[in-house]
C-alpha cells in the first residue's frame, strides 16, 4: 500500500486538480498537506487582504475534502523542511504538487526536491497553474517571445488540454497531526477591506455568473469601472480555486453558439488569459524584471523620492477623482478594476514620477488577486519599461479617461464620497487653477499637462 503526499499551494480546489488527481491515481492513500509560510515583518509580495482571503479558501478547501473523506492537514514552516520530515514520518513513498511559476516558489521546489531526494522520497512536479508554461511557446528559433502579439498568436495554435474530474475519494488517517488553519492573527496581521467571497463553491458561482451574461458584451463594457461587467475570476485563477483549462474550455464552448459580436467578446477576454500567461512565461525566462526594468534602455530613469506625494496616492487624496477613487476601492475591498489600474498605474510614473517598484509592492500588499507576474507586467507596462509595453510618450490624461469610460461619475461617487452630490461633468476636466472641485476635496497636486512635459523629458533623455 503506497502513500503520497498532495502539497497544496495555489491550487486549492479538488475539480481538475493535475497534482491531485496524479497522485489519487497512483498511489492508494494520497495525504493532502498546506504549508502555513512563517514570516513577521511586512511582506513585499503580499498583504492582510491576500491573506485573507487564503484563510478562507483554505477552510473551504477542509471543508470539501471532509465530504470526499479526507483531512487537510496543516503544516507551519518551510516546505523544504517539514514536508520530507512528514513523509518520513508517515512512511510516504512520494511528494507530489503543481509548479509555481514565480522564482522565489521554484526556489523552495529546488530545495524540497534536494532535502526529499537525501531521505529517498520522490518528488512529482506538475503543470497546472498555466495551459503553456515555461518552454512550451517559443518563436521559431526557440526563443521566448518578447512581444505580446506574435505570441498570443503561437499559444492560440497549440493543443488544449481539457479539464479533468474532480477527485473522487481521500482518505486520511486521524493519527497524523494538523496545526490548526491559518487566521490573520497568524502572521500578525488586520484587514478591514471587505473582500470577495472565498472557496471553491464561491468561484464557481462567479464564473457562472460571467459565462451567462457579461463574456458576451466584454469587448463593449469590460472597461466601465462603474458597472459589473468583468469576470471578477482574477483572485480565483491566482489561488487557484478555478483550473485555467476549465475556464477556458468553457468560454470556447460558450462561443460555439453564439454571434459574431458574441465571439469577439469571447476571444477578447481569453486574450486576457493569455497574457497572464505570457507575463508569466517572461517571470520564467527574466526573473530579473522583479528588480530592474525589462528595457535596458530605462534603467537609467531618474524617479522622484516617494515622499507626501506618494502618501497622497496611496490614500486616495492627489484631487483627481478617478486615481482617488481607484486607490480608495482598492483600500476598501483589496479589488481595483483593471481599467483604473492603468490609470493610477501610469498618474504615479508619469505625472509624479516615481518608481513604479513602489507601486507594484504598494498593489501586491493590498491586492486580493495579487499575481506577482501579471502585477510586474502590468506596472513595468504602464511605465513603459517592460516588454511589449506601452510607448513612453503614451501618458494617460486622468480626466479624459474619466470622461471615457466613467462620464456619469458612478464608480468615482460610490468610491470618493466627498464628490456624491458634485455634478459629473466636473470630474472630465481640471478645475481651474487654485480652484476645488469640492469644498472637502483636495487640489490636485499636480498639473497633469506640465507633468506630462516632464515626462517625456525624462524618458527622452
Amino acid at each position: 500500500m503506497s502513500t503520497a503526499i498532495h502539497w497544496f499551494r495555489r491550487d486549492l480546489r479538488l475539480t481538475d486538480n493535475t497534482s491531485l488527481l496524479n497522485a489519487a491515481s497512483a498511489h492508494d492513500h494520497v495525504v493532502p498537506v498546506y504549508v502555513v509560510s512563517t514570516w513577521k515583518r511586512q511582506h513585499r509580495w503580499t498583504g492582510a487582504p491576500r491573506q485573507e482571503f487564503l484563510c478562507g479558501c483554505l477552510e473551504a478547501l477542509a471543508k470539501n475534502l471532509e465530504t470526499k473523506g479526507g483531512r487537510l492537514i496543516v503544516l507551519h514552516g518551510e516546505a523544504e523542511k517539514v514536508l520530507p520530515e512528514l513523509a518520513r514520518k508517515i512512511d510516504a513513498d512520494a511528494i507530489h504538487f503543481n509548479r509555481d511559476p514565480d522564482p522565489f516558489g521554484r526556489g523552495v521546489e529546488e530545495k524540497l526536491a534536494a532535502a526529499a531526494g537525501r531521505l529517498g522520497i520522490r518528488v512529482h512536479s506538475h503543470k497546472d497553474i498555466a495551459i503553456h508554461e515555461r518552454d512550451e511557446v517559443l518563436t521559431g528559433s526557440g526563443k521566448p517571445f518578447r512581444i505580446f502579439t506574435p505570441y498570443s498568436k503561437a499559444w492560440l495554435r497549440l493543443d488544449k488540454q481539457a479539464p479533468r474530474r474532480s477527485v473522487a475519494r481521500i482518505s486520511t488517517s486521524p493519527d497524523i497531526h494538523s496545526d490548526p488553519l491559518p487566521t490573520l492573527p497568524t502572521w500578525k496581521l488586520k484587514s478591514d477591506a471587505k473582500i470577495i467571497d472565498a472557496g471553491e463553491a464561491a468561484a464557481r458561482r462567479r464564473l457562472s455568473r460571467f459565462l451567462d451574461g457579461p463574456l458576451f458584451e466584454y469587448v463593449s463594457r469590460r472597461d466601465l469601472p462603474g458597472e459589473e461587467t468583468t469576470s471578477r475570476l482574477s483572485q480565483d485563477l491566482r489561488h487557484g480555486l478555478l483550473s485555467i483549462r476549465e475556464v477556458h474550455a468553457k468560454c470556447a464552448e460558450a462561443a460555439k453558439g453564439a454571434t459574431a459580436a458574441q465571439r469577439r467578446s469571447t476571444a477578447a477576454f481569453i486574450n486576457e488569459l493569455i497574457w497572464r500567461e505570457f507575463y508569466m512565461q517572461v517571470l520564467w525566462h527574466w526573473p530579473g524584471v522583479l528588480d530592474h526594468e525589462f528595457k535596458e534602455d530605462y534603467r537609467k530613469l531618474k524617479w522622484s523620492r516617494a515622499g507626501d506625494a506618494f502618501d497622497r496616492w496611496t490614500a486616495g487624496e492627489t484631487g483627481f477623482p478617478i486615481v482617488d477613487a481607484g486607490m480608495r476601492q482598492l483600500a476598501a475591498t483589496g479589488f481595483m478594476h483593471n481599467r483604473v489600474r492603468m490609470i493610477v498605474a501610469m498618474f504615479l510614473t508619469k505625472d509624479l514620477h516615481i518608481d513604479w517598484r513602489a507601486g507594484e509592492s504598494w498593489f501586491m500588499q493590498h491586492l486580493v488577486d495579487g499575481e506577482i507576474a501579471s502585477n510586474n507586467g502590468g506596472w513595468q507596462w504602464s511605465a513603459s519599461t517592460g516588454t511589449d509595453a506601452a510607448p513612453y510618450f503614451r501618458i494617460q490624461n486622468p480626466w479624459s479617461q474619466t470622461a471615457r469610460f466613467d462620464p456619469d461619475g458612478n464608480y468615482i461617487k460610490r468610491w470618493v464620497s466627498e464628490l456624491r452630490d458634485v455634478p459629473s461633468e466636473k470630474f472630465c476636466e481640471p478645475p481651474s487653477p487654485g480652484d476645488r472641485i469640492a469644498k472637502a476635496y483636495p487640489k490636485p497636486i499636480v498639473d497633469h499637462a506640465w507633468e506630462r512635459k516632464v515626462s517625456l523629458e525624462l524618458y527622452r533623455r
